[in-house]
């Protein structure tokens, strides 16, 4: 009797807690709402990553509770996903199908309640932004076990659209079917990728020697495996979810660090966050000691090089190179002064991660 006394006085202490969350939530919309009508006055973009991290640096400061930065950030993110709705609801364009990757990380910054576009190419993301179909998009740029997306670099090369955030994406594989014993399968559907990211688990259950179907996505392996009897599917968490496919097995990759990075992509440039990182495309003659040259020019300037990759579009060589600094640096708008030819800006953006 004294238990539940307590208990049902926390829990009226936690209600009294939530509609005063929801108080201060329907405050801050409002404000929200004011600030879109002053955006859509001056054209300011409503997407403003820097400001976001900063605001989410802030509260993880003076947050002396239970609640890490991981905790808060995905509480805030949501929030400001909700919010950015409120102000301009506008498309997210993201390399499809629906429960890609790409779709969770397009969610990931975007939240539930955005408007979302599936998109069947990476070159399809770009036109739909360029267009102004959509004012964001989201396409993949490297993954740890599989390197460099070379469709996004050739779209970089031929789009003037800028990078303005970049999201990373823990990449777990699960092995879904109807079946109840893994014995039963004779058809395995996932994409190319995805069966090699999991090739010794494959291996290890004797699944090697059954049918190993690649598809377009493992999305569109879920949705394939569930309506065909003594088939499964290599996919997403959320993909088997969405679809109803019982998951046998989870995180079934080889590497438990496997991870992809994503980009996002607009018709705007970031403003400085303190913390940013720039990515450019450079195309230098064929001259012997012409890239250790412009190389050097970073090292004079001691600007931090966290990326060089070379790429070959339309048979022209190429490098994908970043750095840790805003393009508006002093010290790094001199560089692209005296190489303003080469260099083609793609974007500066709040800094996740050095690599992947």
């Amino acid at each position: 009797m004294k238990n539940e006394k307590g208990l049902k006085l926390l829990r009226d202490k936690l209600d009294n807690i939530d509609d005063e969350l929801l108080r201060l939530l329907n405050k801050r919309m409002d404000i929200v709402h004011k600030v879109g009508s002053l955006k859509a006055q001056s054209g300011g973009s409503i997407y403003r990553p820097e400001r976001e991290k900063n605001i989410i640096s802030r509260l993880y400061k003076q947050s002396n509770g239970l609640l890490n930065k991981t905790a808060i950030e995905a509480l805030f993110l949501e929030i400001f996903a909700i919010s950015r709705n409120l102000e301009l609801p506008e498309n997210v364009a993201y390399l499809g199908p629906l429960g890609s990757f790409t779709h969770q990380a397009a969610e990931n910054r975007f939240g539930a309640m955005s408007a979302y576009l599936p998109i069947a190419s990476i070159t399809g993301v770009f036109r739909e932004v360029a267009n102004k179909k959509a004012k964001y998009g989201v396409i993949p740029i490297e993954n740890s076990s599989n390197g460099i997306v070379s469709d996004t670099i050739t779209c970089f090369g031929e789009y003037d659209l800028k990078i303005i955030a970049e999201v990373l994406v823990d990449i777990h594989h699960t092995l879904a079917s109807t079946v109840d014993n893994i014995k039963d399968i004779k058809k395995i559907y996932s994409k190319d990728i995805a069966i090699e990211q999991c090739r010794n688990f494959i291996v290890d259950l004797g699944l090697d020697e059954v049918e190993l179907i690649p598809v377009e996505s493992t999305a569109k392996a879920a949705k394939l495996a569930v309506n065909e009897k003594y088939s499964a599917a290599i996919c997403s968490h959320v993909g088997a979810k969405m679809y109803n496919l019982p998951i046998l097995f989870e995180n079934i990759e080889d590497k438990g660090d496997n991870r992809t990075r994503f980009l996002i992509i607009s018709d705007f440039e970031n403003q400085a966050s303190g913390d940013d990182k720039t990515t450019i495309l450079v195309k230098l003659s064929n001259e012997a000691g012409v890239l250790v040259k412009f190389l050097k020019a970073f090292d004079k300037a001691k600007i931090n090089l966290t990326k060089i990759k070379s790429h070959i579009a339309n048979g022209v060589s190429i490098f994908f190179i970043e750095f840790n600094a805003h393009k508006n640096d002093k010290k790094v708008q001199k560089i692209f002064q005296k190489y303003q030819k080469q260099i083609k800006f793609l974007g500066s953006y709040v800094r996740e991660a050095d690599d992947i």
